[in-house]
């Protein structure tokens, strides 16, 4: 009898599905810290140079909703290039256009061009699209019991993306004078360069042939409620993140408050997006996704409702902070639903449609945002955001009721 028969401990282990789980989710951690930068950054500046110079007031938020529009757009190409060549070969390429975005932002204030400022955002746009597909790689790093968790770490990284951002400009924005924000862009770039060269380093499988050939219909995988609840209450939670967030800095300025006070107070904001992802995955796994969303939501709502209260710093911070733990609950909480609605095989294309969609529609909200702050003001952005905040918590209530129905019948049966 052989030695390995005798004493079993000394046979092979077998390999684990997930060798380099714990070392992709920690780069994958910091490359969110860097790259989420790339968002605070044109979410502080977007409206500031877009008023400078945009031919009308109007036009003011344009580059941050084409930011949106980037975001939706490259969603499907980047799920694409992701199913075809793997995860990191799509994470370089949107690192590419990060650095891209930063160049073309300062090339843009210095010879004061609106339109490529408005084309550099695009780019911009393109990179947060691949960054937010973070999460997703995260979870295909672990244990399926461990999923929700590992997504939500990553989404953690942003808390130190909401310092990086907010204090890259405050400290560059007056060095390039007397074009203002042209060496927040050109650091902007130096950041997208540095994350890729942490992407570059995770180690995922190449995509098998069951991955390459999709699985069932999309149009079969979309007609799931479980599916279409998680995009609509994914679509609401980053709509009305957007849509707040993109109007605020603008709406500051025109109460007479300082630019510093906005950074400050998106500093915070993209804190409180990020900082609450220490544990969401807890609360997810305790209390269930829906349960979740639905604190996510109600807190979204009471972000509006202090807004409402005043115009003073305190006021503006109030409803950036409350929007941004909203969001958290309701876009991650939202994610972990979007996992138990496809199979392995089709996770590319149904997390790229799921995103897709949720990016197409808050381009809509940025695009009305500026306009709406422009000839409403203010509280009538505030109260047009319970229209959408109602329609997600009707059907999420709906859905929670129609689901505890079907357990009762199961339990008498």
């Amino acid at each position: 009898m052989s030695q390995i028969a005798e004493n079993p401990a000394l046979a092979p282990s077998p390999a684990t599905p997930y060798p380099h789980g714990r070392s992709n989710v920690a780069r994958l951690t910091i490359a969110q810290a860097l790259a989420g930068a790339n968002s605070v950054v044109v979410y502080a500046t977007g409206a500031i140079v877009g008023s400078e110079l945009a031919p009308d007031p109007a036009l003011a938020t344009l580059p941050i909703s084409i930011f949106v529009v980037g975001m939706a757009a490259c969603t499907l190409p980047a799920g694409a290039i992701a199913q075809r060549y793997g995860r990191r070969a799509a994470f370089l390429a949107g690192t590419g256009a990060g650095v891209l975005v930063g160049l073309l932002s300062a090339l843009a204030v210095m010879i004061g061009s609106f339109w490529l400022f408005c084309a550099a955002t695009f780019f911009g746009g393109a990179y947060a699209a691949v960054v937010l597909s973070f999460r997703f790689a995260a979870a295909d790093c672990v244990e399926p019991e461990r999923r929700a968790r590992a997504l939500s770490f990553v989404m953690a990284g942003g808390v130190f993306a909401g310092v990086i951002g907010p204090q890259l400009v405050t400290h560059t924005m007056y060095l390039w004078m007397p074009h203002m924000f042209v060496a927040t862009f050109l650091a902007q770039a130096g950041v997208a360069a540095l994350s890729a060269i942490i992407l570059f380093g995770v180690r995922l499988p190449a995509p098998s042939a069951e991955e390459r050939s999709g699985g069932r219909p999309l149009g079969v995988i979309a007609r799931q409620p479980r599916f279409v609840l998680a995009v609509v209450c994914g679509v609401v939670s980053y709509l009305l993140m957007n849509f707040l967030m993109t109007a605020a800095p603008l709406a500051m300025q025109m109460c007479g408050l300082p630019q510093e006070a906005a950074n400050d107070g998106l500093q915070w904001h993209v804190i409180a997006m990020y900082a609450p992802s220490f544990f969401t995955g807890r609360l997810i796994a305790r209390f269930g996704a829906s349960n979740v969303v639905l604190a996510g939501l109600a807190l979204i709502g009471a972000s509006a409702g202090i807004g409402l209260l005043g115009i003073d710093v305190a006021h503006f911070w109030g409803t950036l902070i409350l929007l941004g733990v909203g969001w958290n609950f309701g876009f991650i909480g939202a994610s972990a639903m979007v996992l138990e609605t496809h199979r392995p095989e089709e996770k590319a294309r149904v997390q790229s449609l799921n995103d897709f969609i949720v990016f197409g529609t808050m381009a809509v909200g940025s695009f009305l945002s500026g306009g709406l702050l422009s000839a409403y003001g203010w509280n009538m952005v505030l109260w047009l955001s319970f229209v959408p905040l109602a329609l997600a918590v009707v059907a999420l209530g709906w859905m929670m009721a129609m689901r505890r129905d079907t357990m009762g019948e199961e339990t008498a049966g």
